[in-house]
């Protein structure tokens, strides 16, 4: 019998939350059923199936990370404006690794106009860059190189890849100083 109270949002931020503790690989129809108390065919009246789930978790995760980029950069420009994007993405990666994951996922075009969470998170992305003076191709080119730096930087850092005894924060303002200084020297492409 199913549990009164859940909806295909409840489910999906049940999923998440149990994403960020046992990872978005290991979340299941069974496990998240159990969580709630219910058989799984209770949830099948809210998710299709397991790629549906991943799929609002996704969105979910892409909603509340925008919200926490965009909040982060909000009348900031420049220099300061990347610093907080940087931190905010961290911050973000670190404290939700399942639903970080879950931002990662491939989604159709299709499903993908189901949620604006990703589109806020690329319109943010690029008007930190823009105050850098950066036109096409230049502006894929460093928004490409920042995402995948910071990607890596925390995917290591999450998995404790980082045992120097240098402070992993240390490196981390370093590294996001140095980025800002290739921006404001980015060389112009010739194409």
């Amino acid at each position: 019998m199913p549990r009164a109270g859940l909806t295909p949002e409840r489910v999906a931020e049940a999923a998440a939350d149990l994403a960020d503790s046992i990872g978005l690989e290991n979340v299941t129809i069974s496990a998240l059923a159990r969580s709630f108390g219910v058989a799984d065919a209770s949830l099948y009246s809210h998710v299709k199936n397991i790629r549906d789930l991943r799929v609002r978790v996704a969105f979910l995760a892409a909603s509340d990370f925008a919200d926490r980029i965009t909040a982060a950069v909000a009348g900031r420009a420049g220099r300061d404006a990347l610093v907080a994007f940087a931190n905010a993405y961290r911050d973000f990666a670190l404290a939700h690794p399942g639903r970080y994951a879950a931002t990662h996922i491939e989604i159709a075009p299709e499903e993908a106009v189901r949620s604006t969470g990703g589109a806020r998170i690329i319109g943010a992305t690029y008007a930190v860059f823009h105050a850098y003076g950066l036109k096409e191709p230049d502006l894929t080119d460093a928004v490409r190189l920042l995402r995948s730096t910071f990607h890596g930087y925390v995917s290591l850092e999450a998995i404790g890849a980082f045992r120097d005894p240098r402070e992993v924060q240390a490196s981390w303002d370093r590294g996001v100083e140095a980025l800002a200084t290739l921006l404001e020297n980015w060389p112009s492409s010739k194409s």
